[in-house]
């Protein structure tokens, strides 16, 4: 390939060709480009398309008898999912969130009204409407239905209805933000308009 230099109102400086120059050794300003010239004969688009390409693919069994991968590395180190204790640990402090979950979930009945308080967001009014496990994510979620359209579905997620209301007016929140007791609907005074 040849590299030529080009200045910023596209006229020919030079062309790179000393094999050992460094770059500021000619005269490369700002604004300057270098055009490459590929005479290689390869073909423009010729490796785009990646179905062209044999891929190589190594059984789990022989990737698991190297000793140079990544695999190997982890397991001797005891990193990651090979680290038994960690593990141990991760999976203890995951039950003891979904117990805590459980304890605080159980104290909300559905059909209550709620107030809901997350972080960065302003309190939003709403009833209970599902409380339990869900499909979409682990852990338990309360099911609310707000009184406005703060919410971000209709009562379903990933085509699995929990409860009934519409759109925009359903969320699923964590037990720890959600406060139960005498919370009124709101009067904003829009109906008068």
């Amino acid at each position: 390939m040849e590299l030529e230099l080009y200045g910023p109102d596209d006229k020919f400086y030079s062309k790179l060709d000393q094999e050992d120059a460094l770059l500021g050794s000619y005269p490369v300003d700002d604004g300057c480009r270098i055009h490459v010239i590929d005479h290689s004969g390869a073909r423009l688009g010729e490796y785009e398309d990646v179905s062209k390409v044999e891929k190589y693919q190594i059984s789990q069994e022989a990737y698991d008898q190297r000793q140079d991968s990544v695999r190997s590395f982890l397991k001797r180190s005891k990193l990651g999912r090979y680290n038994e204790e960690e593990r141990a640990q991760q999976e203890a402090e995951t039950t003891q969130r979904l117990n805590e979950e459980k304890t605080q979930a159980s104290a909300i009945p559905v059909g209550s009204r709620c107030e809901v308080r997350a972080p960065g967001q302003p309190p939003r009014r709403g009833t209970v409407m599902y409380v339990g496990l869900t499909d979409f994510k682990p852990g338990y979620w309360i099911g609310v239905r707000y009184d406005e359209p703060l919410g971000k579905n209709d009562g379903s997620v990933n085509g699995k209805r929990y409860f009934e209301c519409q759109a925009k007016y359903g969320a699923f929140v964590k037990p720890s933000v959600v406060t139960v007791g005498d919370f009124p609907e709101e009067d904003y005074g829009l109906d008068e308009m």
